[in-house]
């Protein structure tokens, strides 16, 4: 995610702290500082940032939970509306993603009962008042934890909770019907909670934002999944491309950059393999460091993960939903075609209007790459 750096890694996962959450502990400390002063800037500060910490916890708890299912997560980000974790692809099973989903709010209520036999002190009632100068900072850090338990765990998508929701509703009627009831039910709570915020609590429009924008592009995420599960390679791959030969010049790709509108092109060799990808950007500082007649190919990105044509976009999504390009490859490995994002939203568009049309190898015979 843009803005933000690394403040440290555990088991491989790096904690990030977006430029925004910065900002917030900022204006937490001013507030403080003009009501009470210095020392009442950084109790806020620190206690905030004691918050946060166990914001980072819950998201461990999802991310060592999900890892028992082979499920990475590269690394956590923390807003000033909580934490995302950025996990490579979602749980396979229902019962999978209820352990991964309740394993977070289950860390804060472990976290609360610690604090809370640490204190000595039961009864929270007074704690939920985080500004009440008379109450302990453990005991408002319990009362905040047990508040983000039963947050999270409300049944909106795609909160904990709304996961929860998802999984269960899942065993009986399948992930993608569940998903649009979950995501609907996360939408219509998003659009109460920014209802509420305009009355004098602008961060809940935020967190209502957020989460409404999130369920969406969940569903259609999951929605592109279900579909693409039996959608053959040769269905949504883009076939009219220009693709550049290994050995071209420099001269050779801005021709074909002029003559095409495309962002993207395939590196191959005479056999047709693929051996990388170039885009615009890439042509352009060859352009701008290079002789004319200098070889293309050290400008080259890596190549792509390829299928081959009779697999399903299933096998791709995982690339196509971190926006990269997939190579569709023959028996003989020569590239046929790239599935894209773009090019598997349109088959998806097409198939929702019209879902008698014909596509892959029952439609007309798709050009080769050219």
């Amino acid at each position: 995610m843009g803005w933000s750096f690394t403040i440290g890694r555990f088991k491989g996962t790096a904690v990030r702290i977006h430029v925004t959450l910065l900002l917030f502990l900022a204006w937490i400390g001013l507030r403080a500082w003009q009501e009470g002063g210095a020392e009442a800037a950084g109790q806020s500060v620190l206690f905030i940032s004691a918050v946060f910490a166990c914001v980072v916890l819950h998201e461990f708890g999802h991310i060592l939970t999900a890892r028992q299912f082979g499920i990475v997560s590269p690394e956590v980000t923390l807003l000033p509306i909580g934490g995302v974790a950025d996990m490579n692809r979602m749980p396979d099973k229902p019962w999978q993603e209820l352990l991964v989903a309740i394993a977070g709010p289950m860390v804060n209520v472990v976290i609360a009962i610690g604090l809370i036999l640490a204190t000595g002190v039961l009864d929270l009632t007074t704690a939920v008042e985080i500004s009440n100068p008379g109450v302990g900072p453990l005991q408002r850090l319990a009362a905040t934890n047990l508040f983000l338990a039963v947050f999270n765990l409300v049944p909106a998508f795609p909160m904990d909770g709304g996961r929860v929701l998802r999984a269960g509703l899942a065993m009986w009627i399948g992930q993608e019907k569940a998903t649009r009831i979950a995501a609907g039910i996360g939408q219509i709570f998003a659009f109460l909670l920014g209802f509420i915020g305009l009355f004098g609590h602008p961060m809940l429009v935020f967190i209502a934002i957020f989460i409404y924008m999130a369920a969406a592009g969940e569903a259609q995420m999951t929605s592109m999944a279900e579909a693409a599960r039996n959608l053959e390679a040769t269905a949504a791959m883009e076939t009219k491309i220009a693709a550049i030969d290994r050995a071209a010049t420099v001269k050779e790709a801005i021709d074909l950059l002029l003559a095409t509108s495309q962002d993207v092109f395939p590196v191959v060799d005479q056999t047709g393999r693929l051996h990388g990808l170039l885009e615009r950007n890439d042509i352009i500082t060859a352009l701008q460091t290079n002789a004319a007649d200098a070889p293309i190919a050290p400008f080259a990105r890596p190549a792509p993960p390829t299928i081959r044509e009779h697999e399903t976009v299933g096998a791709a999504l995982q690339h196509l939903n971190a926006g990269d390009p997939v190579g569709v490859v023959d028996a003989q490995g020569r590239l046929v075609g790239l599935l894209t994002r773009q090019s598997l939203a349109e088959v998806m568009m097409i198939r929702e209007m019209r879902p008698d049309w014909r596509f892959g190898r029952d439609a007309a015979a798709p050009s080769q790459v050219a």
